[in-house]
């Protein structure tokens, strides 16, 4: 979906650029695959702060998207493509033949009236899903499940695509998006195809005003602000801080806290960052 840029009048337009659209069918939603979304302005279950910099921003509703692909062996019609704002990717209205209604992720290429099909036998279509033990060796999927059942977890944003690597034993090694390599059971459900809404990546906010649109507020630096309220603040003058960056906390910022844990790492065959095996 290409890009549209606007002329200059303002310094806020001057390099901002959206979405065409042009892939969009038409405007609404399937009003029974809305939910409402209760927004939680970063604060937990009593009223405190625990994820800074967040609120305001436009109301929208949920649409419920089909991760799973768990009507088998049952036909459906591309009838919509629609505009998604709670992800970079659109997503897709599917109509199967027993009158059921159901969003997908939209797969490039899948055009409105096509028909798309998921489970064992399925062809190697744009759009089908399937288990991964069934797709060629060198196809590009997406939408993929890490646990049987449980619904696509990775390469779910526009623009995604893992492409399946070898094949051995009951597993099946895709080569990530993040050139992470890793392995996943064989009987773990994939949508063939990329993900659509290639130009997502080229699009620039390009006033202050449009992260607030979406809920995010201004950042402020530690050493902009009083010592009372930042480890980094105070001092004559403009200063550098004087130490590594911290959270208001004292805490570090920028250093792993992950806790690497076997199970999460034994199926990655190649990181993301050091390009080296992590068994």
């Amino acid at each position: 979906m290409p890009t549209k840029k606007f002329k200059p009048v303002t310094a806020g337009t001057r390099f901002r650029s959206v979405s065409a659209f042009d892939e969009l069918t038409r405007d609404g939603a399937e009003k029974s695959l809305l939910e409402p979304i209760r927004k939680t302005g970063g604060r937990n279950h009593h009223g405190r702060v625990t994820s800074r910099r967040r609120g305001g921003g436009a109301k929208r509703m949920y649409r419920r998207v089909d991760f799973r692909r768990d009507k088998h062996g049952v036909p459906g019609t591309v009838t919509h493509i629609e505009y998604d704002p709670n992800r970079s990717a659109n997503i897709a209205l599917i109509q199967y033949t027993d009158g059921e209604k159901r969003y997908i992720l939209h797969p490039r290429g899948l055009k409105q009236g096509d028909t798309v099909v998921s489970g064992p036998g399925s062809d190697i279509r744009i759009g089908n899903a399937l288990p991964l033990g069934e797709v060629p060796l060198g196809t590009v999927v997406h939408n993929i499940e890490l646990k049987l059942g449980k619904g696509g977890q990775i390469v779910r944003s526009a623009g995604g695509g893992a492409q399946v690597v070898a094949k051995e034993g009951g597993f099946v090694t895709l080569r990530l998006p993040s050139t992470e390599v890793r392995m996943v059971r064989a009987e773990c459900m994939a949508t063939i195809g990329q993900i659509g809404n290639t130009d997502h990546e080229l699009q620039v906010l390009g006033k202050a005003g449009a992260p607030r649109w979406r809920g995010r507020r201004p950042k402020v630096r530690g050493v902009a602000m009083h010592p009372v309220d930042h480890p980094l603040g105070g001092g004559e003058g403009k200063t550098s801080g004087g130490r590594p960056p911290v959270s208001p906390w004292g805490k570090p910022e920028g250093v792993k806290t992950r806790k690497q844990k076997k199970q999460s790492n034994q199926y990655i065959v190649r990181g993301r960052r050091r390009g080296k095996a992590t068994q």
